[in-house]
């Protein structure tokens, strides 16, 4: 068996609070920010109390342990009057990398696309974070060209 298919990609559920928690944490402190394990359990409550996000996560069946995620939050495109997702969070344990729990997320992503209509996935990532860009080209996704992104800090 290799190492790819002892990896199983699931949508969460409240139940999984703790262990999603604890990935949301890691990829928060990997993006520079502090730890607060209290907080990432209130935010991701919020999400699946209300509805507001779709998490999936990457689980090792040999262990049983959760070693990635990714998180979908919808949009909505007046142009074309459809849904759309945007992929805001996607994030595999340090240690296990390289065995494609990565690629399995991203194919549970456009999977969910296409099941609920959605025009299309959108992402972001960081300039200097070349290993996420290379793996979403890989995956058919390409760097907009056509638009400039702007962000309002309030």
């Amino acid at each position: 068996m290799s190492q790819e298919s002892s990896i199983i990609v699931q949508q969460a559920t409240l139940e999984q609070l703790e262990e999603v928690a604890q990935l949301f944490d890691a990829y928060r402190v990997f993006y520079g920010q502090p730890s607060d394990l209290d907080g990432a359990k209130k935010f991701l409550f919020n999400r699946f109390e209300h509805m507001e996000s779709v998490i999936f996560i990457a689980i090792d069946q040999a262990s049983g342990h959760a070693t990635g995620f990714t998180q979908l939050y919808p949009l909505f495109s007046s142009i074309s009057m459809t849904r759309a997702w945007v992929l805001n969070d996607l994030y595999v344990l340090e240690h296990e990398r390289g065995r494609g729990a990565a690629k399995l997320l991203l194919e549970q992503a456009k999977r969910h696309g296409q099941l609920t209509g959605a025009k299309g996935i959108e992402l972001s990532t960081a300039p200097d974070n070349l290993p996420a860009q290379a793996l979403y080209e890989r995956n058919g996704y390409e760097r907009d060209e056509t638009y400039l992104h702007y962000f309002l800090t309030l």
